[in-house]
């Protein structure tokens, strides 16, 4: 509050407002009557009260957010996170409170197969497919059939000479693994693999993963690397193509003139909701899986709810490592899918 003089006292205006006497006299002060004074107050009162308040809102564009505006913080959920390596959970549909963060730190770490969601992605957007569309047919060359057989490495058997179509190839990449034949789509896509990774990493910063290097097509390199952030970005955005979808949903594919079915290398399929999505694992990896899985939210509507997962038991064998990855996961869609279960967008 402004301060009022007692009565009695002179109310001494600044030298500024004083009034000329006249001509040659010198200026003396004016007397203010307590009530104009008292209103002369409140008004610079209520003026300094303005300035403070937008002070206080205009400090919101230097990073200090006016709360009452913000709202209350949404609240996570607790989940079993891993104790090693990095993670990242969201639920499709919830909004900002789908986010249910990440775990780990933002160090990139190797992808091994994983990689393949990005080769399937720029496959994909370079050559379309419907649902269940089979696409052109690709010959099989001499590389990728030797490389099927060399014994070092995740590969799906191809005989050279042979025609499978471009979904068929995407399955013998996708559900068993195969190295040789994500090098094979690589250059047919591009040219060469070095061609197509150079698609990858430009796919890369298109999503917005900052954080990702591609060097190879099939991940075997372990300078192939990412964060459970970035990829859980591809994962978003890859399973939006309804190709994609129905094949990493497949538990199983078959190879035509080799007998027998190869089974998909993701054994959460299937389980708890899951309908994909891709496994990887080397010993510089660890265990890596990209999940994806359905859950019934509080009011009945269904929900896509996708994970990463990288980086479990890393410089074990990779038997081991995928095995840590696979119980991690399940773990963590149980705990999301009972989330989900008990809540529903904008509702707490």
């Amino acid at each position: 509050m402004c301060p009022v003089p007692p009565p009695g006292e002179p109310d001494v205006r600044p030298a500024a407002t004083l009034a000329s006497a006249g001509p040659g006299l010198p200026s003396r002060p004016r007397r203010l009557s307590r009530g104009r004074l008292g209103a002369a107050c409140a008004a610079g009162c209520t003026a300094l009260a303005a300035l403070v308040v937008l002070a206080v809102v205009n400090r919101g564009s230097d990073g200090i957010q006016d709360t009452a505006a913000a709202g209350p913080a949404p609240v996570q959920p607790s989940l079993p996170w891993p104790a090693e390596g990095q993670t990242s959970v969201s639920v499709e549909g919830f909004g900002p409170r789908g986010d249910l963060g990440s775990r780990g730190g933002h160090r990139a770490v190797p992808l091994a197969s994983v990689t393949k969601v990005m080769t399937a992605y720029v496959v994909l957007r370079d050559h379309p497919l419907d649902e269940h569309g089979t696409g052109p047919d690709i010959t099989v060359d001499q590389q990728a059939a030797d490389e099927s057989v060399s014994g070092t490495e995740s590969t799906a058997r191809v005989d050279s000479g042979r025609r499978l179509s471009e979904r068929k190839l995407l399955e013998l990449m996708l559900i068993p693994s195969g190295n040789n034949v994500a090098r094979l789509l690589a250059r047919w896509d591009a040219g060469s693999e070095e061609a197509f990774v150079a698609k990858m990493n430009r796919a890369a910063r298109e999503l917005g993963m900052r954080n990702t290097a591609y060097v190879d097509a099939s991940g075997i390199g372990p300078a192939t690397t990412s964060t459970s952030a970035d990829q859980l970005k591809l994962a978003r955005q890859v399973m939006k193509d309804p190709a994609f979808r129905s094949v990493v949903a497949m538990p199983s594919t078959t190879v035509p003139g080799i007998p027998g079915e190869i089974r998909n290398t993701n054994t959460l399929l299937g389980e708890n909701g899951v309908i994909g999505l891709k496994t990887g694992s080397s010993t510089p990896a660890g265990g890596n899986l990209m999940w994806a899985a359905r859950a019934t939210d509080r009011d009945g509507h269904e929900r896509l709810v996708l994970g990463v997962v990288l980086h479990q038991r890393a410089g074990s064998s990779p038997q081991q490592g995928l095995e840590a990855a696979v119980e991690t996961s399940r773990s963590l869609v149980e705990g999301v899918r009972a989330w989900v279960s008990a809540n529903a967008p904008g509702k707490r």
